[in-house]
């Protein structure tokens, strides 16, 4: 078990709070089993090229979606015990597989699970019973009950979007364009990763494996990035525009301002929080100014990329551009680690409501105190983007 504190090695000499709590939601264990995936699949990044891959499932059937989707849960408002009943439900039947994808019996059916459109009825044997773990990371919900995997099956043919299968079987078109498309006709992002993960979109000789955690940021950069690149070229707002929401602990205050394109995250990680189990509060820091990032934004990680994709859709759909800083407290009620897609279902809810409109930036941000836990001077004096903004002001003074 990876716990906040040490990433699993034992080093606190304590029971792991997290693993603690997803113990009253563990299933009775079987070999065999069969059930509805989500659908859902998890490609491991650990002796890359040679990962861990498979499917995992419950042991029952039904409309299981919300067992892995992030989009699911914020909209029906899933607590953090919920979810964690929801992933201990899952069990990982997994095999090895070596990442340029040679076709095997497990990888094709693997793969048309990630096709899938809806929850789809399996038949598992496993080599022996799944162990009651969990691997955690930032970036995606908890994979758990992993066992090796002897045998499976389709119990039902998958449903599997025509535009989905389009792409699967287009193999001279880039996956950057492959994504961007899905995207278009409104493919869950969820959906699309697990196409890029299952090593289904590309030109043919490029198509490979790609582990979850790359997939992800993979996906809401390639997306996020194309918007940018139009965006740039878009008319300024007119006033300094305030938006706001909160999901599990994550407070979010977005702040855009009448500039050119910029954008900055500041996560504050706050005592109790996960990863983050000291006294001190953490403040991490990402930025890109008009010209784009060249790096990976290796501080904030993920939710840089998570929330920066919903922010791009915002400004391409109001065909606007600005300077766009992002605030975020991580506090203690965020206590096990969900995914980096509910950063973005909540970012995406901040930008579907009506902004605050203030004639100065420094009204946006004393409104925003008004919601925070920490003081906001904790930010303005980390923040690249406010730092350029005050330079610009004595410049012109």
């Amino acid at each position: 078990m990876q716990c906040s504190v040490c990433k699993g090695k034992g080093l606190c000499g304590k029971p792991c709070p997290i693993l603690a709590k997803m113990r009253d939601f563990y299933p009775k264990l079987k070999t065999e089993f069969s059930g509805s995936s989500p659908p859902e699949i998890f490609v491991g990044r650990h002796n890359y090229p040679f990962m861990n891959v498979g499917i995992l499932s419950p042991m029952h059937y039904g409309d299981t979606e919300k067992l892995s989707m992030p989009e699911k849960w914020f909209e029906m408002g899933s607590s953090i015990p919920q979810i964690l009943s929801y992933r201990s439900s899952l069990i990982y039947s997994k095999f090895i597989s070596y990442q340029n994808g040679r076709k095997s019996k497990f990888l094709e059916i693997m793969q048309e699970v990630a096709m899938a459109s809806k929850s789809t009825a399996l038949e598992f044997k496993l080599k022996k019973k799944p162990v009651l773990n969990a691997y955690i990371d930032s970036r995606m919900p908890l994979i758990g009950n992993p066992a090796p995997l002897q045998f499976a099956r389709f119990e039902e043919n998958s449903s599997v979007n025509n535009k989905v299968e389009k792409a699967v079987n287009d193999t001279d078109v880039r996956a950057s364009t492959s994504i961007d498309e899905l995207h278009g006709y409104k493919i869950p992002v969820s959906n699309i990763i697990k196409l890029l993960s299952a090593g289904l979109l590309g030109t043919k000789l490029r198509r490979k494996l790609v582990p979850t955690r790359w997939a992800i940021t993979s996906v809401d950069s390639n997306l996020s990035e194309k918007m940018i690149d139009k965006v740039r070229y878009y008319p300024t707002i007119n006033s300094y525009l305030l938006f706001n929401a909160e999901y599990l602990g994550n407070h979010y205050e977005i702040i855009m301002l009448p500039r050119q394109f910029s954008f900055e995250v500041l996560e504050a990680k706050m005592p109790g929080s996960i990863w983050n189990p000291e006294l001190e509060m953490h403040l991490m820091q990402d930025y890109e100014n008009w010209y784009g990032r060249k790096d990976y934004a290796s501080s904030v990680g993920g939710g840089y990329y998570a929330v920066r994709l919903p922010i791009s859709e915002h400004l391409s759909k109001i065909r606007k551009q600005a300077s766009i800083l992002v605030l975020r407290e991580c506090r203690k009620e965020y206590y096990a680690p969900c995914g980096v897609g509910i950063l973005r279902e909540v970012v995406k809810n901040a930008l579907s409501k009506k902004p605050e409109a203030f004639d100065n930036l420094n009204e946006a941000l004393a409104k925003a105190q008004t919601r925070m836990l920490l003081p906001i001077e904790i930010f303005k004096k980390r923040s690249k983007l406010l730092s350029e903004v005050n330079i610009q002001k004595t410049l012109v003074l």
